[in-house]
Order: C-alpha cells, then structure tokens, then sequence
C-alpha cells in the first residue's frame, strides 16, 4: 500500500509543475488528481470484486503492472488531455486502487477481535506513502524534472511490487472456511449494539440504504479532507514560502496521520467504528477551522499536523463499519464500494477547492466549503447512532450474540 500509494500523492506534488508547462489555471491543474480519485475509487470497487472471487494477488499484479506502466507514459505525456487520461485509467483505475481497497478487505478477514487496530495498521501505508513520497518526488523534480521523475517511479514500482505480490496467494480464513460475522471475542460494544440487528437489517435498515448514507458521508467528510491534503503545497507557494515547504506540510500531515489511524484503530476496537466517525469527524471540523485565521509558516507546520492527528482515523473507521454490520463474503466489494465514496469526495473536494480559488483569488472560502461538508458528515453519523442506541424495535429482527 505505501509503493502503490505513490499514484494517489505525485499529482498533487507535481500540480504546479503541470499548470506550468501546459499554461491552464489552478482548476484545470486540479483535474487530474480528480481524475485519479475518480479511477482510484472505481477500480476499488472492480478489484474488490476481482479480489473477493480470485483472490487478493490477482488485482495486485494487474495493478502493479497499470501503476507502472501509467507512470511511464504520463511522463512522456505531450498534451493535458493525454495525461489526465492516463492518469485516471491507469495509474487510478488500475494502479492505486488495486493498492488499497483490496488489501483493506482482505486484512480485515483474517482479524475478529482486533480488527480494528488490524485494519488502522494495514491503512497506515496509504498515509507513509503521504509521508515519504512528497519529499522524494519533490526532489527529483527540482533535479531532474517531472518528466524523468515519473518515469523513474514507474520503473521502481513495477520492479519492486510484483515480487511483493506473491506474499498475498493464500486465502484468508475467513473466506475459506466461511467464519460468520459474530463471536464471542468481538468487543463487547460488537455484542450489545451490533449483534442486535440482523444482517438483512443492519442498524435497523435496509443494506442498501446504510450502505448509501455511509458513501453520502464519506463523500462528505473527504470533500473537507482534501482542501488541506490537495492544495497545501500551491498554498505555501501562494503565500511566498515555497513548494518544497508545502511538501514539508504534507508530508507531516500525512505521517502524523499515521499516528492518527492507530490510534483510531486501538479507539475502534472498544467503542465502535460509528463513534470513531464521530470522533473524527468533529476533530478535523476544529483543524479546519484553525486554518482559516493560519497565515505565518510556523503555524500552517502545526495546523497540518493538528489535522493529520485529528483526520488519520476516519477512512478505516468505514471499513470496520462495512464489516461489522454486513456479511464477510461480501466484504471486497462493499469495502470497495464506501472506499470509493471517500474517494469520490477526494476527488470533488480537489477540484471544487481549485475552482473556488479561480473565483475568489484565495483559499479562504474553500476552507469555509470544507468546513460545511464536515457538518452534513457529522450530522449523519449522529443519525446512524441514534439508530443504534434506539435498537431494531419491536418488530425489528435480533440474532443472538
């Protein structure tokens, strides 16, 4: 996860290299991370399909061979339009995506009663990834040019991954030998809250329609993630500090995620993923917040690493949501499904923050937009826990713990 996370973060270093060199504006530059998210959040739902029926190996070498060749070509890429599609097609649909959802679902049949520390650990990569990419790729571009640098990390992932691949050929148990959604090791939130409501009913309501609002929410809370995540390096440089300082940003935005999500994880295990959405949620409303009033270097460096302490956690949590309210064999698909919510609002919360720059000539008003997005997020985690402490009702169904 962290090499095939390179494909998610080198679009947002090389933004202002590629708004250079083809002469559009910050909203055009946006698009082909957009496009990234876009592909990255589809293909986590076919290579979550793929994943569920052949195993998790088989969308890692298809996705390892995408990733590498993606990079290749959008480095010899000779107009916009050549490079957004390459970078949505393969570097997104094919590439990134196989790096995460799939390893996420599969993680999470091979833990019950840890898995949501299990879960936080494995989704750590996708944020050292964030950490240790930014850096390296913005020194190779200031050396070498985003050309060559591209074609370099195609070369390494391809060179590196495929032999990483083969750790994934057995199944996990889960699968294998058909382990149900409830044990008596889940923890004892697990056994009062979710054990209540039947598979067929989860949190006292149709699968489809949990499984929409939780994508209405990841859409939601991902359009405030990605202000800061997308634009932090084109804000420093508007600012007069530089893009490498804003790569400095990132990168400790995106380590400290990494605490976050263990955190998170650990927090996940006694108290439930819904309340850890929550809990996150209203975290990075605050760090969003205090990035409005942020003007000086020294406090954009601690504003970032507030909001990747406080925001690290949230992505996992809908993973562990997915599985303990809905069937394990169904799990690739479903996890990939509210993963590519999330990264759908990646992909809008990019964008529309580039757009809403080109109309009002700063990044203020996109971090008020985020902030409102946050709200809907929290608004509906607070409506699907009150569906939990209400219970199924009287004629709701109940499976005994």
């Amino acid at each position: 996860m962290t090499l095939g996370g390179v494909g998610m973060y080198s679009v947002t270093i090389v933004l202002p290299q590629i708004q250079a060199e083809f002469g559009v504006s910050r909203s055009d530059a946006s698009l082909p991370y957009t496009l990234t998210m876009l592909g990255f959040g589809v293909g986590g739902i076919l290579m979550g399909r793929l994943s569920d029926r052949f195993g998790v190996i088989v969308p890692l070498v298809l996705g390892t061979l995408g990733l590498g060749s993606g990079f290749i070509l959008a480095g010899s890429a000779g107009s916009l339009w050549q490079f957004n599609l390459i970078q949505g097609l393969l570097i997104g649909l094919l590439g990134t995506a196989a790096s995460f959802a799939p390893l996420v679902a599969d993680t999470s049949q091979w833990f019950t009663r840890r898995r949501g520390i299990a879960l936080a650990i494995c989704m750590s990569g996708n944020y050292v990834a964030g950490t240790v990419w930014p850096p390296i790729l913005q020194h190779f571009i200031d050396t070498v040019g985003w050309r060559q640098t591209y074609i370099g990390v195609g070369v390494f992932c391809m060179a590196v991954m495929l032999p990483l691949a083969l750790v994934y050929r057995r199944r996990p148990p889960s699968v294998t030998l058909g382990t149900p959604n409830t044990s008596r090791s889940r923890p004892k939130y697990f056994l009062l809250e979710a054990a209540r409501f039947h598979p067929s009913r989860p949190i006292g309501m149709s699968p489809a329609a949990l499984q929409t609002l939780l994508c209405i929410a990841g859409v939601a809370c991902c359009v405030a993630m990605a202000m800061p995540q997308v634009h932090i390096v084109a804000y420093c440089g508007d600012l007069g500090f530089g893009a490498a300082r804003g790569a400095e940003m990132l990168a400790l935005m995106l380590g400290l995620g990494i605490i976050s999500r263990l955190g998170s994880g650990w927090i996940s295990d006694h108290i439930g993923g819904l309340r850890t959405l929550l809990l996150g949620s209203l975290l990075q409303g605050i760090a969003l917040l205090m990035f409005l009033p942020s003007k000086g270097l020294m406090s954009l460096y601690v504003v970032s690493g507030m909001f990747g302490l406080f925001q690290g956690g949230i992505v996992p949590a809908y993973a562990l949501v997915v599985r303990e309210y809905f069937s394990p064999a169904e799990a690739g698909a479903r996890v990939g499904t509210v993963l590519m919510a999330t990264l759908f609002g990646m992909a809008l919360g990019g964008w529309l923050s580039g757009a809403i720059f080109d109309l009002s000539g700063s990044y203020q008003a996109a971090f008020v937009n985020g902030i409102a997005w946050n709200l809907l997020n929290i608004s509906i985690m607070g409506f699907l826990l009150y569906r939990v402490k209400r219970g199924p009702g009287p004629a709701g169904l109940t499976v005994q713990a």
